[in-house]
């Protein structure tokens, strides 16, 4: 991983005041070992990792180990942590445990979620902006876990937030992008506005088509996690959204209902000196 000190490059991305090179946000439940979780993260070259910390906090009231093994991985390999909200079902329950991930880990970033359908585990979104407007009035950077709708999406603007992370597909479903569209248009309405997609990929090709729509990082889990080979796994990530990036950066070719030839019979010819 590139040294802090080492001159960024010119594509990078940033939390706050921090900035990344990878865009590949990678989390850290459901794997079968820590060992595997330690090897995965390495695979992955992620310079952000999330923690979700209801159990932990809310159940025990501190660290039961699993979130030191979390902060030991992260420190090998420089990679920042990003706690999440997961799991709350209010404002003030969220923003409650967003204290309480700030004074254990010492760190003012926050994924913030707010549940508000069990079946779906759809976001609430009046929760979710009256948790985000406080957050942010608390000093968090606060990152929103939300639907592709792009009202909803710009009331967490306004509430202060710089980062949104629209789902693709509902958690853990593994669908991929089921409206592309409503992705699209996100981007080209919050052209200011950096996009994590977040939730519902489940392969690595599902990555590279969410870079190639302009978002600016993907977070995952379960596809990683849960796979036969985590650690592989994460590695075909890490090139996935790499590649997404690129053919964004290149500018993908303009799509055609109709046949249009590679090598026309007229026009100018090439001279190969």
């Amino acid at each position: 991983m590139t040294s802090a000190s080492a001159t960024p490059s010119p594509d990078t991305w940033q939390i706050g005041d921090t900035r990344l090179q990878s865009r590949f946000l990678l989390g850290t439940a459901g794997y079968p070992s820590p060992q595997t979780l330690h090897d995965a993260i390495v695979a992955s070259g992620s310079q952000v990792l999330t923690l979700g910390l209801k159990r932990t906090l809310a159940v025990t009231g501190g660290d039961n180990g699993f979130v030191q093994t979390i902060r030991d991985a992260a420190a090998a390999q420089g990679a920042h942590l990003l706690p999440n909200t997961a799991g709350c079902r209010s404002a003030k329950e969220a923003i409650t445990l967003a204290h309480m991930a700030r004074e254990l880990l010492g760190t003012a970033w926050i994924k913030l979620e707010v549940v508000g359908d069990e079946q779906t585990l759809q976001p609430d979104p009046f929760e979710l902006v009256d948790a985000a407007r406080q957050l942010v009035q608390d000093g968090f950077n606060v990152l929103p876990y939300c639907t592709d709708d792009l009202v909803s999406a710009q009331r967490l603007v306004d509430a202060g937030c710089r980062i949104l992370m629209p789902w693709a597909a509902p958690i853990g479903s593994g669908l991929g992008l089921l409206n592309p569209w409503a992705l699209r248009t996100l981007r080209a309405r919050l052209p200011g506005i950096t996009l994590i997609v977040d939730a519902g990929l489940g392969a690595p090709s599902h990555a590279t088509a969410a870079m190639e729509l302009g978002m600016d990082a993907v977070l995952l889990n379960s596809a990683v996690s849960q796979s036969l080979d985590p650690v592989r796994m994460a590695h075909a990530f890490r090139r996935a959204v790499d590649a997404g990036r690129s053919g964004f950066l290149a500018g993908l070719m303009p799509t055609s209902d109709v046949a249009i030839a590679t090598t026309p019979v007229g026009g100018q010819p090439f001279v190969l000196l």
